[in-house]
């Protein structure tokens, strides 16, 4: 069978299980849906959760010198003319005269559209930043633009956090936050969207130390997705040889096995450019001042930016298996929606329904728990498989003599009997 097939059948696959099990669903389905915008499920928005979590907490609590933000989705628009968007954030497209299907001027090869063999018109410049309008009253609202990338307010909020806080270069602001793109050709399930969420770490150091942290960040966050990754030799780096006028270098963190496109995050060494253009366009000094070596300078900054909703794809497709019954979910129990699932061995039998859940209810005073009797054991098991819950707990006629249950593993299948005062201990040590 051809890559190509056996690709386009596991993205298939991925659509399917995420709509199916309540990952992912298309936007406004009931409508006939909207080319590039999702919306997260149940147990979407609880592994997207914990993916975030997961970042944050790394960033803020595992690293010294790095504080947070949550900055606005629409700015002065003024924000966009010193970024350089509106003058850059720009694609050259070509349309078909007879389908209309719009392309990317750099895709295309000869005049003759690839979809029905129609003529293409001149390429026209399309901007991808996404218009808004802020007023009430009609023919006085005032043009803005939703952010087309989340980290132009760390730029816009560098000053005041240097002013409420003891922070000391180097140091970083983090922030995980929506951004918004007229993407000309969204598609790739969540690989391209038109709405999506990024994480940002801003690095600010001093210029001659530039080299060090740079590269710091490079091996630190790769090492990051290395430890949320099921397969871990499936990322990899690619450096950029077409660079900014203002970068020295960049890569990009790829997931090299995906059926679609690879990027995931990019390390970007983006110099003083963003302070400086700022500085110029709102006429504020934001210049750090050493008050330890009485040096004024414009900050350095290390980028590292990545792609929340192309993070949780990546991890989809890198922990789905198949196996001869089964398919099998195999993400880390840290990122899995649910942590437990607590089943009754039979659910006609009140005395198993009310001690399993009275431990469901105990457990998720802790934990993200399902509590589930429908059809039998066995379909149970191979149901929370699917959706990547690490362990099943099984109470049994036995449970009602010994306080034990049975704790399956759901990547072994191997099956433990614990005593149920030590299942906390026991679950906690196992995440």
């Amino acid at each position: 069978m051809a890559k190509e097939k056996i690709n386009q059948e596991l993205m298939e696959k991925i659509v399917s299980l995420c709509k199916r099990r309540g990952f992912v669903f298309p936007g406004s389905e009931i409508y006939g849906g909207l080319q590039g915008f999702y919306d997260y499920g149940p147990l979407g928005v609880e592994m997207k959760n914990n993916l975030k979590k997961l970042w944050w907490n790394w960033m803020t609590k595992e690293h010294e010198n790095i504080v947070g933000i949550d900055g606005a989705i629409i700015t002065n628009p003024k924000v966009w003319e010193a970024s350089g968007h509106v003058k850059n954030f720009v694609d050259p497209l070509v349309e078909c005269k007879k389908c209309h299907h719009r392309f990317k001027a750099d895709d295309i090869t000869g005049d003759k559209c690839s979809e029905c063999d129609g003529l293409l018109t001149e390429p026209k410049i399309f901007n991808i930043l996404v218009p808004s309008k802020l007023g009430v009253v009609e023919g006085e609202k005032v043009d803005a633009y939703l952010r087309g990338e989340a980290c132009q307010t760390i730029y816009l909020d560098y000053k005041n956090v240097l002013d409420s806080t003891r922070i000391k270069i180097p140091f970083g602001i983090c922030q995980i936050g929506k951004a918004f793109r007229n993407e000309v050709t969204p598609g790739n399930f969540l690989f391209r969207q038109r709405e999506f969420e990024q994480w940002d770490l801003q690095w600010f150091c001093r210029p001659d130390e530039m080299e060090k942290w740079f590269e710091f960040w490079k091996e630190e966050r790769m090492n990051w997705y290395k430890s949320i990754f099921t397969n871990p030799k499936n990322l990899g780096f690619y450096k950029h040889e077409k660079l900014a006028h203002y970068a020295k270098k960049a890569f990009d963190i790829e997931y090299i096995a995906s059926p679609v496109g690879k990027e995931m995050e990019g390390i970007h060494w983006r110099g003083d450019w963003d302070l400086s253009r700022h500085s110029e366009f709102s006429g504020q000094d934001l210049s750090y001042a050493d008050l330890e070596t009485n040096e004024k300078f414009i900050p350095n900054i290390v980028e590292t930016s990545g792609g929340v909703d192309r993070t949780f794809l990546f991890l989809m497709l890198d922990a789905y298996t198949e196996e001869e019954e089964r398919i099998v979910l195999k993400l880390k129990p840290s990122l899995a929606p649910y942590k437990v699932a607590v089943f009754p061995l039979l659910k006609n039998k009140p005395e198993l329904v009310a001690k399993a859940k009275e431990i469901y209810s105990d457990l998720k005073k802790e934990f993200t728990v399902i509590f589930d009797e429908r059809g039998n054991i066995g379909k149970r098991y191979y149901s929370q498989d699917e959706i990547g819950t690490p362990f099943c707990i099984t109470v049994d006629f036995d449970t009602l003599k010994d306080e034990a249950v049975t704790v399956r593993d759901r990547d072994t299948m191997k099956q433990e009997r614990i005593k149920i005062k030590g299942l906390n201990s026991y679950i906690n040590g196992k995440l």
